[in-house]
């Protein structure tokens, strides 16, 4: 019995112990200076969505944005993003978060490769052999700006070069219905393909592969936002003719999502 109250005591110190700890938590981003590049969804000139993310997340964990997205924007426009925001903050930028891609696809950008292959020779020597040219397949990375996969490489070039020590995060295009502008800007719902016949679910996709290519975290916001506007009861997107722009409540999901997901990454290093 004596040692069954032991352990009960000893548990609850635990449980206290492990309370407090969780009340003096520090979000790893709280304070930092966080540059944003994007398109309309991050435009603190779009009208749709008052309050955006970087807004939310400002309130929430004193984080200074430095908000470079300009609506209508594509990949290819992220080199002079970053060096924007590279020549008016320089190396106080702690960290940099792309959101780019849905205008991509909506322009039909051909997706294109990460590499070209080629066969080569190179220096070699194994096991005590002596060095020699042996025949090897060689890659280079793909610098496009007329493919979707060359704009990423030549965007995250850019971004490692300006910022090399600095977090780089990339996050996904979500989904996207109708866009009804006016008739020169009428853009369908995400179950029609582009002129090129792909969906935009193929450039969430190269997104997330850019991740492996260029060692950099990707936060998937296409299956994790939660925000799928092809359902009408969604009350996330404000205006009926713009199921692609999210209002003020759904950046504050994104927002939240995105919170939720920082926690896995370092902000500084």
């Amino acid at each position: 019995m004596k040692r069954q109250i032991i352990l009960a005591v000893l548990c609850l110190m635990g449980l206290t112990a492990a309370a407090q700890s969780v009340t003096s938590f520090t979000h790893p981003w709280q304070g930092k200076k966080v540059g944003y590049i994007g398109d309309s969804i991050t435009d603190p000139k779009n009208k749709a969505g008052k309050k955006k993310y970087w807004l939310w997340l400002q309130e929430w964990l004193g984080i200074t944005p430095y908000v470079y997205g300009v609506s209508g924007r594509q990949w290819n426009d992220v080199c002079r993003q970053a060096t924007k925001l590279k020549e008016e903050h320089g190396d106080e930028v702690d960290a940099i978060l792309v959101f780019m891609g849905t205008n991509d696809w909506n322009n039909a950008v051909p997706m294109g490769e990460w590499y070209a292959e080629k066969d080569s020779m190179v220096e070699f020597a194994h096991g005590g052999s002596t060095k020699q040219l042996v025949p090897r397949r060689h890659r280079e990375l793909l610098k496009d700006k007329g493919t979707f996969k060359g704009r990423i490489n030549m965007a995250l070039d850019s971004l490692k070069r300006l910022f090399p020590h600095k977090q780089i995060v990339l996050l996904t295009p979500i989904h996207r219905a109708r866009f009804y502008a006016n008739e020169k800007n009428w853009q369908p719902t995400e179950d029609w393909s582009n002129s090129l016949g792909l969906f935009i679910d193929d450039y969430v996709q190269a997104v997330k592969e850019a991740g492996n290519v260029w060692a950099v975290p990707v936060i998937d916001w296409n299956a994790s936002s939660g925000l799928y506007p092809m359902h009408e009861v969604q009350e996330y997107f404000g205006h009926e003719n713009d199921r692609l722009h999210p209002n003020d409540l759904g950046q504050e999901r994104m927002a939240r999502t995105l919170m939720y997901q920082l926690l896995a990454l370092p902000c500084q290093f």
